[in-house]
């Protein structure tokens, strides 16, 4: 099951050229994630009183085509690999002309924030990213 966000992108997002920089794209899928995970019920600021985080492990991303100053794009994001301490998001990062301008497979490992080792992602937390698989 796939979730959508919207990021309008601003002028502080672009280079020189009024395209979107590389990097920022990145900090466009963290946001996207963040809502994902607040939409499913989950407050990031709660998991880290429990001492549980998410971390990025790797990105494999291709870029298609650039986003510019002022478009709202569209992100989509959707679970496509869940283990008991990882799982492997798929986000797309759409135009407003519908067109895939970026897409990024992103692993992301579940960790114990005080001495930054995995742990299994708490159980209530699973059964909902496996409810959406």
């Amino acid at each position: 099951m796939s979730f959508e966000h919207k990021i309008r992108v601003y002028y502080e997002d672009t280079d020189a050229g009024g395209i979107v920089y590389y990097a920022n794209y990145l900090k466009f899928m963290e946001r996207a994630r963040t809502e994902w995970l607040r939409a499913m019920g989950t407050e990031q600021d709660i998991l880290l009183e429990h001492s549980v985080g998410f971390v990025v492990k790797r990105v494999e991303m291709d870029n298609h085509a650039p986003a510019r100053f002022n478009e709202l794009l569209s992100i989509q994001t959707e679970i496509v690999e869940l283990k008991r301490a990882s799982l492997v998001f798929k986000q797309i990062i759409i135009s407003p002309a519908n067109k895939p301008l970026v897409s990024a497979l992103i692993r992301v490992a579940c960790v114990n924030i005080l001495n930054m080792k995995p742990q299994a992602i708490p159980e209530k937390i699973l059964g909902e990213f496996s409810r959406v698989i």
